[in-house]
């Protein structure tokens, strides 16, 4: 591994992760979409570019929508062929519902056009609007239009 690479990797890891982990909500699955995205990077791209945290950013954001896509499919598929899980016990209620309410915005957020999931992921992710402008390939004045569209656009998903 050269050394502007290990920079590179040092440097955006965390936040990467961070990324990925706002989305996936699981901190083992976050970094597996870490590693492959960095990898994908360290093949195709110099570590010197200017462009690299913005790439890894968007490709962070667009890996972990996959993810939770490719998670959708295959809970599906599970629960068409197997037993239905009923009758939560007492006292587990809440964090039922809180699981259950997770689950249809990350499945909401899956659904929305992948530039209004971007923002919203990469927004919550704590970038700020010129990082995110940057990672989305736009002007910063453009970032409070788009999330407050993404933002809507979230809503009326989670409401259907």
């Amino acid at each position: 591994m050269s050394d502007g690479f290990e920079r590179l990797f040092m440097a955006e890891y965390p936040r990467v992760v961070s990324i990925a982990n706002r989305i996936l909500r699981d901190r083992a699955e976050a970094e597996d979409v870490a590693q492959e995205v960095f990898l994908a990077f360290h093949r195709k791209h110099s570590p010197m570019a200017d462009y690299a945290p913005a790439w890894l950013h968007r490709a962070a954001t667009h890996a972990a929508l996959n993810q939770i896509r490719s998670r959708k499919r295959r809970e599906r598929r599970e629960s068409e062929s197997g037993p239905s899980a009923e009758g939560a016990q007492p006292g587990v209620e809440e964090l039922v519902q809180r699981s259950e309410e997770r689950r249809m915005v990350r499945e909401a957020l899956a659904r929305l056009p992948k530039r209004s999931a971007a923002v919203l992921a990469l927004r919550s992710s704590g970038l700020t609007y010129a990082e995110t402008a940057a990672a989305l390939g736009v002007g910063i004045g453009q970032i409070g239009t788009m999330l407050r569209r993404a933002e809507a656009r979230l809503l009326k998903e989670v409401q259907e």
